[in-house]
């Protein structure tokens, strides 16, 4: 029996398929989604999340956001998502330039998180990328 994996941004759904099993990176490590997975919502952190289907494994880049998982379901909200074939490197590696340039910088606290965010949000491309190029 497949879980429904649901990725949702702001923009959009990103992915929505079944798939045999979901890595995701939570708060406290990493995180392995089988079928019949007990109830659950937790915080995702920036990171990697692996999508197991049909002996074949897809990475995905993610940022921030919260996961809802049920025996069937997986839907994770988050404020970035992108897949590891989609992700430009060299933009990927400028903003992390930009975004720890900016963070020497006298900030506000609201303007340090989004820098922060998007520094998080460019490792997270970077790290997907160089970990499954193809």
């Amino acid at each position: 029996m497949p879980l429904k994996l649901e990725i949702v941004t702001p923009e959009s759904r990103i992915y929505s398929e079944m798939v045999d099993m979901v890595t995701l990176p939570g708060r406290a490590g990493e995180m392995g989604i089988y079928p019949n997975h007990v109830p659950l919502m937790t915080q995702v952190s920036a990171g990697e999340v692996l999508v197991r289907k049909g002996g074949q494994t897809q990475a995905l880049a993610i940022g921030e956001g919260f996961v809802e998982i049920t025996g069937e379901r997986v839907a994770i909200l988050t404020d970035m998502g992108i897949k590891a074939d989609e992700i430009d490197e060299a933009k990927a590696e400028e903003a992390r330039k930009k975004a720890e340039a900016r963070l020497q910088e006298k900030l506000s606290d609201e303007e340090s998180a989004a820098v922060s965010a998007a520094l998080a949000h460019s490792l997270a491309q970077l790290k997907v990328k160089r970990r499954h190029r193809g």
